[in-house]
């Protein structure tokens, strides 16, 4: 892209400015450290230039927004066509409380619903269950039968939003009481829209909230993936996830890398289901997280893009240019909000949100800035839509497609995070697969190391966190923080002992055994599950017909 003696007058120009002027200036004002690197351990440059991005090809590596390989976006014309979609993850208590909440924020000028679930549901018991006392609807909304989800979206026309679970192991339950409640309002499966996050693969080494073991939990993924290609067009199956894997202190690079890991796993098993690529790719969908590196998350996002675009099209052959797009939704980094002066959060989540925006992101997610003391409260909660509004209609940065593109520092980190992810899966690919990669506990051992390397950065004072290792107040005047009404939990419960009374016994007992004797070949469980959700099963009665078939996982020391 450059001229080559353009770039070899470049070159001593810079070297001269290194020795003449860059030295005086040195000399009023050292640099504050010796080296200055971002998350993934890249050295920062002091100043970028052509020199820095010489070998770049733009129609190879940057193309035309919504052209392969798709790093300036995935629509030719991205935010001056239609904003990206302002999905704000809310649930909490029953199933009434969450879809007042939900009705509050689509009347505030929330553009798509996102599900938050309770730890019991999650993890595929019911309310009434031992193991779920003390935890129903605490971190996010009970969901027990369909009855629950017909209450979470009464009143809101399935036709008309679309909606994000945030839910994995028990995944196929809660899409399958969706397409029932779709099917109760007139909504036929063609016409509703959304996603699963349905990636069981990242619990076991990030999240860690899996209930069945790795094998069958693909299997699980992949008939989600081949329900929806052959019966909900519009609907996401899997939103793989690298948003947990950040979480759990990966980099941004190791991020990407395990994603990516994740991603070629479940598409090679659909193609191995017998689905051609182009049949299933266009509806997946991606999950990251937004930290507080601005420059790299940015590049980070434009990076992946070209990275899937290439993996679709170079290994597993795809045609379709849809197959080949990276659509993402971001989430602003819960694991950089601080308990200290959160108020500061919303700054972080600003600066988050605006990397999100320039790096291109379909939808996203503004964590609320009492996060780290609790869930939000609707003040909150409003307060973090209101930053993704003014980003959008105020700041002028999404009237232009990737206004950051052909800058020196993007670009070179776009370059060098691509790098550094294919030699990562170049080294999964040798480990025998991502599989097997963690199996034997390489993934998180890699995880492992990054997340001590960071806190050990925070603690040494190198890595500076406003408020907690700098900059610290004496005391603090509290805020508000949402706490959840013990008595839901028995209301909750009761509602479920009075759906389990009334329902046909014989209806359900009929649902459960035909889909634990079909979770026992090789059969599409999406059917026999739909059947067992509008017979009233409930979650943890399918959960436990699955439990007895698969099994469930034990993490081992």
């Amino acid at each position: 892209m450059f001229n080559g003696k353009k770039i070899e007058e470049l070159k001593q120009e810079r070297e001269r400015w290194e020795k003449t002027t860059l030295p005086k200036w040195l000399g009023q004002c050292p640099e504050c450290r010796n080296e200055f690197r971002n998350h993934s351990g890249m050295l920062i440059k002091r100043l970028y230039t052509p020199e820095d991005i010489k070998g770049l090809d733009y129609m190879r590596d940057l193309g035309f927004p919504g052209e392969f390989p798709f790093t300036r976006g995935v629509h030719a014309t991205m935010y001056r066509g239609r904003l990206w979609t302002m999905r704000m993850f809310a649930g909490f208590g029953t199933a009434a409380d969450t879809n007042k909440r939900f009705k509050y924020l689509l009347k505030e000028g929330e553009s798509g619903l996102s599900t938050a679930f309770d730890y019991p549901t999650i993890m595929g018991y019911d309310s009434d269950h031992p193991m779920a006392k003390g935890e129903v609807g605490v971190c996010g909304v009970a969901i027990s039968s369909l009855q629950d989800m017909e209450v979470l979206f009464d009143g809101i026309p399935l036709d008309k939003v679309t909606t994000s679970m945030t839910i994995n192991g028990p995944a196929p339950i809660l899409l399958a009481m969706y397409v029932a409640v779709g099917d109760k309002q007139g909504v036929s499966s063609a016409k509703i829209g959304g996603t699963t996050q349905n990636d069981n693969l990242k619990e076991f080494f990030a999240q860690k909230l899996c209930i069945f073991p790795p094998k069958p939990s693909v299997k699980l993924t992949t008939d989600v993936i081949e329900y929806c290609a052959r019966h909900l067009p519009k609907w996401n199956p899997v939103s793989i996830s690298g948003y947990h894997i950040r979480e759990a202190g990966a980099t941004a690079v190791q991020e990407l890398a395990f994603t990516f890991g994740n991603a070629i796993t479940y598409v090679q098993a659909a193609v191995d289901r017998g689905l051609a690529v182009d049949e299933f790719a266009p509806r997946l969908s991606f999950f990251f997280n937004v930290h507080n590196h601005f420059l790299e998350e940015v590049a980070k996002f434009r990076a992946a893009r070209r990275i899937w675009a290439r993996l679709m099209r170079e290994r597993f052959g795809a045609r379709d240019p849809r197959s080949m797009m990276l659509r993402f939704h971001a989430q602003t980094a819960g694991s950089t909000l601080t308990a200290q002066q959160p108020e500061v959060n919303v700054i972080r989540v600003t600066l988050q949100a605006l990397a999100a925006v320039l790096g291109g992101a379909q939808s996203l997610h503004c964590n609320a800035r009492d996060e780290a003391l609790g869930l939000p409260t609707e003040e909150s909660a409003l307060l973090a839509l209101r930053t993704q509004q003014v980003i959008a209609y105020e700041s002028g940065v999404a009237d232009t497609v990737d206004p950051l593109g052909g800058a020196y520092a993007i670009e070179s980190l776009t370059n060098e995070i691509e790098r550094r992810v294919f030699e990562y899966l170049e080294r999964i690919e040798a480990l025998g697969g991502m599989l097997r990669a963690i199996e034997i506990g390489w993934v998180q051992k890699e995880i492992h190391e990054s997340a001590y390397e960071y806190q050990r950065a925070i603690e040494s004072g190198e890595q500076i966190v406003v408020g907690v290792n700098r900059f610290v107040l004496p005391e603090e005047r509290p805020i508000p923080v949402l706490r959840i009404d013990p008595e839901i939990e028995r209301a909750q419960v009761e509602t479920l002992r009075r759906i389990k009374a009334e329902r046909d016994q014989a209806a359900v007992r009929t649902a459960l055994a035909e889909l634990e004797e079909a979770a026992r070949s090789t059969e599409n469980l999406m059917p026999f599950i739909i059947r067992a959700v509008e017979a009233y099963a409930t979650l943890g009665e399918i959960s436990d017909c699955l439990r007895r078939v698969f099994g469930e996982y034990c993490e081992s020391a």
